[in-house]
């Protein structure tokens, strides 16, 4: 019965159900479980319309304001940052083409246009956007999103971009990224032992750059290699004892070692950070 009650005052705190509902429940000490449910599905789905009628509300101030000034770049960007939050894609998409159709040659469009698109899952219409987004100004922040889809997938262009990066000489942290994405590229093409390197100089120019130990450590877990992998992913969660996923991979490591107590301890950390992580869920649901 306390853990009822100390839901019910969660939700209260969070303001997700009102006092008056908390003292209806708990009096005279009777709390239906049917109820509880009830009311929670209620209000998390009450919370959740109420969050998509602002949205739209916001979205159709907007587009009024575009009909009255259609030729404002800024307010029509607004609109379309709004949108891709919103996951609507293709509309986001449909407003970048008109600004695009005004000024071809705005960089700034195509990379934004470019992110849209990669957010919604295209791949190789993103890699179009930011290619012509570098042919009017190859800007560092442009190039390195163009390495990192090249990297993806398994394009040797990653390797010619990195070296136009290299070349601008822009510092460490630039030369990180660079090393890192020709390490996944390797790593995508089976070539462990330069990936390897790649990810070690990468650690080396910045060693809070986490995706390093990730993809690094990963590799030694392929190879069965746990110990090795364990080593790689304990250094992460040293450098950042807030990344989920430094505890994730340990917790991999421990279950596939067959210590399923240090596993589940560490998937239960890497969910504890991180709500979202369905795969530690997952196997917290799979070991227990």
């Amino acid at each position: 019965m306390s853990k009822l009650y100390a839901v019910l005052q969660e939700n209260v705190r969070k303001k997700s159900i009102s006092k008056k509902h908390f003292y209806f429940c708990c009096m005279k000490g009777n709390v239906s479980m049917v109820f509880l449910i009830g009311l929670l599905l209620f209000s998390c789905s009450e919370k959740k319309e109420k969050k998509v009628n602002a949205t739209s509300v916001y979205l159709n101030e907007l587009n009024k304001k575009i009909i009255k000034y259609p030729d404002s770049p800024a307010l029509r960007l607004t609109l379309v940052k709004a949108m891709d939050s919103a996951g609507m894609y293709k509309e986001a998409l449909a407003q970048m083409d008109v600004l695009i159709s005004i000024d071809s040659l705005n960089h700034g469009f195509w990379f934004t246009k470019g992110n849209i698109q990669q957010n919604a899952a295209d791949t190789a219409g993103a890699i179009l956007s930011f290619n012509r987004a570098a042919k009017v100004y190859p800007s560092p922040e442009i190039l390195l999103a163009l390495a990192n889809l090249y990297a993806e997938t398994r394009n040797p262009k990653v390797l010619d971009v990195c070296a136009r990066i290299d070349e601008l000489k822009m510092g460490r942290e630039l030369d990180s990224y660079t090393a890192f994405f020709k390490g996944v590229y390797f790593s995508r093409m089976g070539e462990k032992s330069k990936a390897i390197a790649l990810f070690d100089k990468s650690i080396n120019f910045n060693y809070t750059l986490m995706d390093n130990y990730i993809e690094k450590g990963s590799l030694y877990y392929e190879d069965k290699n746990y110990a090795e992998a364990m080593k790689v992913f304990k250094t992460a969660a040293a450098v950042n004892n807030s990344y989920a996923y430094a505890y994730y991979w340990q917790a991999k490591c421990f279950e596939a070692m067959n210590d399923k107590a240090n596993a589940i301890s560490n998937y239960n950390k890497a969910f504890v950070l991180d709500k979202k992580m369905k795969e530690a869920a997952a196997a917290l649901k799979r070991l227990k």
